[in-house]
Formats: structure tokens, C-alpha cells, sequence
């Protein structure tokens, strides 16, 4: 059982939570709890250590045995070793360390999903986890956008990263892969109300982040600006909240299904 937080492990765990850029240079991030970590392991991702507390649940212990099966080291902790370790205020007992890794690309893109220069972490996870729900294909993060592997973003994901491509590219790489689509921008203020948008053809949606909105890469790339009207006032809606309209706009307009209604 590991005791202390000055042991190594420890140390390079708590480093990986805190550092971004440790996360990209080691390829590895932080997921917590057992409903995540047994998405990790459901979904085949690498492990290089799991921490776990005496009081683990059964289920939790069944994961443990799935990662053991693969040789991955496991470490038993303390309770104060786990609280240090950990990124929230009330661990769940269980803490991996994975491999970075991004899902394929489909060979046919029709419904991707980009936040332009989102910061904040909540929004971001909670885009990721509403995107993969709605049936988006990828997640294309531009330069600027808070690390889709940070702690707070990978809660709010609820383990979308596990089934959804999410990939950092340069705008460069990003305007390549949406040759094929129609690119349209949500601009506050700004162009034709969604419900008068066609969104059954293959498209990709580009929301801007909190503070300044979509930069001008995202315009120059938009083909048709859309906008969520508001009624009753106020400057703009919260990215995430625009995010959710949207995307599940594309799903009422294609049928439960994800295709368009004849």
C-alpha cells in the first residue's frame, strides 16, 4: 500500500492531473471513478497505473481485475494518498492513468462539431458528451481550445472521449477534412434563424467560445450563419446550452435515426 504522497507514482499522477503539457508530452491523462475507468476498459484503452482505495465497490473491483488480466500495474492507496491524487473533493476510490489516443475518422464524414477557441472546461466536456448523444461523427478542436484531456474536461464528458473522435488540428487540417460539408456558423445576432436551415445534407456546426465567439478563421471557413433567436433578451446563450440547440436540431430535422425524414 503506498502511504505517502512524496512516493513517485504519486507525484507523477498528481503532476499529469495539474500539467497540460506534461499530458501531451507523456500521452497520457487522468480519468477518475469507475463508471469512466470501466469505459476505458470496455473500450480497450491502455493503462499505464490504476490507484484504488480499500473501500473500492464490487464493481469497481471487477474493472481492477479487467486491467490486472492485462498486466497493468495496480496500486492500493491510502485515503489521504488517493484525496492528494485525485482532481475533485470526493474520490470515487478509483484513478487511471491512460494512454492518449484518438478514435478513427469515419471515411464518410456528414455531422461534425467544432468549438471555436472554447475555454472553459465544463463547456467543453458537457459539448463533447451532448455531441457524442446526438449521434456526431468527430469533434474537431481548433488551436486555442482548452485541452480536451484536462481533469474538469473529462468529467463533463462523461466518457465521450471513449467513444467519439476528438482531434486537435490546425485550421489547415480542419478546412481538408470538411471539403466534402457544409460549414455553418452560429453567430449571435447574425444570420437566418436555425429551423430555417436545411440540416439534413452532410454539414459540419462551428460554435465560437464564451467570451469573444467564433474567431476569424471559423468565419472565413463558414459557408451559411444561423442564429438562436432570444426572445426575451439578453446578450448570447452559453456556448454549451447554443451547442445542445443545435445539434439536436440536425437530429429532429434527420429523424430519430440520424437520417433524413422522407
Amino acid at each position: 500500500m503506498i502511504t505517502s504522497v512524496q512516493n513517485t507514482k504519486i507525484k507523477w499522477v498528481r503532476s499529469i492531473q495539474a500539467n497540460s503539457r506534461l499530458r501531451k508530452s507523456e500521452e497520457v491523462f487522468v480519468v477518475e471513478g469507475v463508471r469512466l475507468v470501466e469505459e476505458a476498459l470496455a473500450g480497450g484503452w491502455e493503462a499505464r497505473l490504476l490507484l484504488y482505495a480499500a473501500d473500492l465497490s464490487p464493481r469497481g473491483r471487477q474493472v481492477l481485475e479487467g486491467f490486472a488480466a492485462g498486466g497493468v500495474p495496480l496500486e492500493e492507496v491510502t485515503p489521504q494518498v488517493m484525496r492528494q491524487s485525485s482532481d475533485t473533493d470526493t474520490p470515487q476510490g478509483l484513478l487511471a492513468v491512460l494512454a492518449q489516443r484518438s478514435l478513427p475518422l469515419p471515411e464518410s464524414l456528414d455531422f461534425v462539431f467544432i468549438p471555436d477557441a472554447v475555454r472553459d472546461p465544463g463547456n467543453l466536456g458537457t459539448m463533447l458528451r451532448t455531441a457524442s448523444a446526438a449521434g456526431v461523427q468527430a469533434v474537431l478542436l481548433p488551436p486555442g481550445s482548452v485541452d480536451a484531456f484536462s481533469p474538469k474536461v473529462l468529467r463533463a464528458g462523461m466518457g465521450a472521449h471513449f467513444r467519439l473522435p476528438v482531434l486537435s488540428l490546425s485550421w489547415k487540417q480542419i478546412e481538408s477534412a470538411l471539403e466534402p460539408l457544409t460549414v455553418y456558423l452560429a453567430a449571435a445576432g447574425g444570420g437566418d434563424p436555425y429551423w430555417e436551415s436545411d440540416f439534413c445534407p452532410p454539414l459540419a456546426l462551428i460554435i465560437g467560445g464564451e467570451a469573444e465567439g467564433a474567431g476569424p478563421q471559423a468565419q472565413r471557413l463558414a459557408e451559411k450563419c444561423v442564429c438562436i433567436p432570444m426572445p426575451g433578451g439578453g446578450e448570447s446563450l452559453n456556448a454549451a446550452a447554443a451547442g445542445a440547440v443545435l445539434m439536436y436540431d440536425v437530429v429532429r430535422q434527420r429523424g430519430q435515426n440520424g437520417r433524413q425524414v422522407k
